[in-house]
């Protein structure tokens, strides 16, 4: 079910056979960790205050946990840490310890892992961290309904044609009402679909750099008017982008009940799209192409 396959930094990941998909991207699974979600989400400056509450959807091997206590203990080894992870599948962050996968972790993170691995939760000097097992949308409105707050979000299913469920505007908006008004949500997918809900969603959307891939990921955070808000700090949409939302591409994922099965999401947007008058994505790649 899951393979082991090296990254370009020397750090391995899985390819799930379900998804068709690897975990993380051929460039680097830690460097991805590190460069698309902990950096982002401003963990170096937050570790200053203290205390910081992470979200990590989609919890996996655990790398983008592990990226972000080693960011924030780097700054501040005394900053107390609360994580919630949600994950589907618990056989996955325990086959990354058994395989040997987070040996590229200092013993440190080796050992928090394995804990939130093997028992789902860890209480340590500094850290509280538990490890929430199930589908996602269910685990959402768990979280949403402790009045959890996340400081920083990371945002990160297999893509969304074939996770479509984690990636609906249902969905996101659930998982934007446990963003703190000062957090940041960060995501590897720049799909305009995934915009789109994340805009729906009362968010401010920014661009973070390409990692490995030629698009860049996006980095969300709560919309203050007239104030500066976290995502100000980020670059803006380009030109491009803005009217990449105006395309058919930006047609969110629905799922009302957040309940429906894949088959069932991709064609209701299927359906959708097929009907629209909106300008197709190739259509606006020729002419982004040109300029």
């Amino acid at each position: 079910m899951f393979t082991p396959q090296q990254t370009q930094d020397g750090s391995f990941t899985f390819f799930s056979t379900e998804f068709n998909e690897a975990f993380h991207s051929h460039y680097g699974a830690k460097q991805e960790s590190l460069l698309k979600f902990a950096i982002p989400t401003q963990l170096p400056i937050l570790a200053e205050t203290g205390f910081v509450r992470l979200l990590d959807i989609c919890y996996g091997l655990g790398y983008n946990t592990a990226a972000a206590l080693q960011t924030i203990w780097q700054v501040n080894p005394h900053c107390r840490v609360q994580v919630i992870g949600l994950e589907l599948n618990p056989i996955v962050p325990q086959a990354a310890i058994t395989d040997q996968l987070c040996d590229s972790w200092d013993e440190k993170y080796i050992k928090i892992l394995t804990q939130i691995a093997f028992e789902h939760q860890i209480q340590m000097d500094y850290l509280q961290a538990n490890l929430l097992i199930g589908d996602a949308r269910s685990l959402i409105l768990q979280v949403h309904k402790s009045g959890f707050q996340a400081d920083a979000i990371f945002l990160d299913p297999f893509s969304p044609p074939q996770c479509p469920q984690l990636w609906t505007l249902e969905f996101i908006q659930k998982v934007s009402e446990c963003l703190h008004e000062n957090g940041l949500m960060a995501t590897y997918s720049c799909a305009a679909a995934v915009r789109t809900a994340l805009l729906t969603a009362g968010l401010a959307v920014g661009s973070t750099p390409p990692i490995g891939r030629r698009t860049p990921g996006t980095i969300a955070g709560h919309f203050k008017h007239g104030t500066k808000s976290s995502i100000s700090f980020f670059s803006p949409l380009s030109q491009g982008e803005k009217e990449h939302l105006l395309t058919r591409a930006a047609i969110p994922y629905r799922d009302p009940h957040l309940s429906d099965t894949t088959e069932v999401i991709l064609k209701r947007r299927q359906e959708e799209v097929q009907v629209s008058t909106l300008e197709s994505s190739s259509q606006w790649r020729k002419r982004w192409l040109k300029s």
